[in-house]
């Protein structure tokens, strides 16, 4: 049996996650905080690989690293055909679940709190990592396990910047191409159930995730209602004439 194809898979998913984390959190934290001329434009690029085929994003991919481009004729960084290449497709790929996911999930974030930390004298980098990223983290953590399962199951960009060199740099959805084409079956079904497998885990999880927040959602707008409720009786049993003695 080839392992080959199963351990690179873990690889590109490894470095494509780290890239995700990083410029995907990133990206979120900026587009939920910042308001600047061009906003719209820039959101509407980042989701571009959510609506265009992989191949096209691959071909995008493609001028961006290869030849006469400022990436390989300035720095001379040349990653074509290579697992870093297959890594890097699959992060764009990927990149516009997890922002637009940690986007609304900071954006609901009750700002009273936040107000409420910088009120102690907390920085905004402090309020940041001790209020909203916390309050944050069940939305930003969902949107972080479907970005992981979209970048593990990348195929076209992947095969444009990386092509599909057996040792080199065939993932599991290259080789289970492969492996239908030369009507090797068997071997398919295998990769097949491998990525069914750690497909349905990955959304499982994240969707245990969105549950959990849904209900914590809920829960919080009864309590704020209950808590209304019982102020306005307050209120009106204060405004009311007392009875007479």
């Amino acid at each position: 049996m080839d392992w080959f194809p199963y351990i690179l898979s873990l690889q590109v998913t490894a470095l494509a996650t780290v890239f995700l984390l990083i410029i995907g959190l990133g990206l979120a934290i900026f587009l939920a905080r910042v308001r600047f001329p061009g906003e719209l434009v820039i959101s509407t690029v980042l989701n571009l690989p959510l609506v265009l085929p992989p191949s096209v994003v691959g071909f995008h991919l493609l001028l961006a690293l290869g030849r006469g481009s400022p990436i390989r004729e300035w720095f001379g960084i040349d990653i074509l055909f290579t697992w870093q290449a297959a890594a890097i497709a699959s992060a764009i790929v990927a990149l516009p679940l997890i922002v637009e996911a940690a986007r609304a999930a900071i954006l609901d974030v009750n700002p009273e709190l936040e107000a409420a930390a910088r009120t102690l004298g907390d920085s905004e980098i402090k309020v940041l990592w001790r209020v909203t990223l916390p309050l944050a983290r069940s939305g930003i953590l969902a949107g972080f396990i479907l970005a992981v399962a979209r970048a593990l199951g990348e195929f076209g960009a992947t095969l444009m910047v990386a092509g599909n060199i057996p040792e080199r740099t065939q993932t599991l959805p290259l080789a289970i191409y492969d492996a239908v084409q030369n009507q090797e079956y068997g071997k398919a079904n295998l990769m097949v159930l491998v990525m069914t497998f750690w497909a349905f885990l990955l959304l499982l999880w994240a969707r245990s995730l969105e549950q959990r927040r849904q209900k914590r959602f809920t829960e919080k707008i009864i309590k704020t209602k209950n808590a209304t409720v019982s102020r306005h009786s307050q209120t009106t049993s204060q405004l009311s004439p007392r009875s007479e003695i």
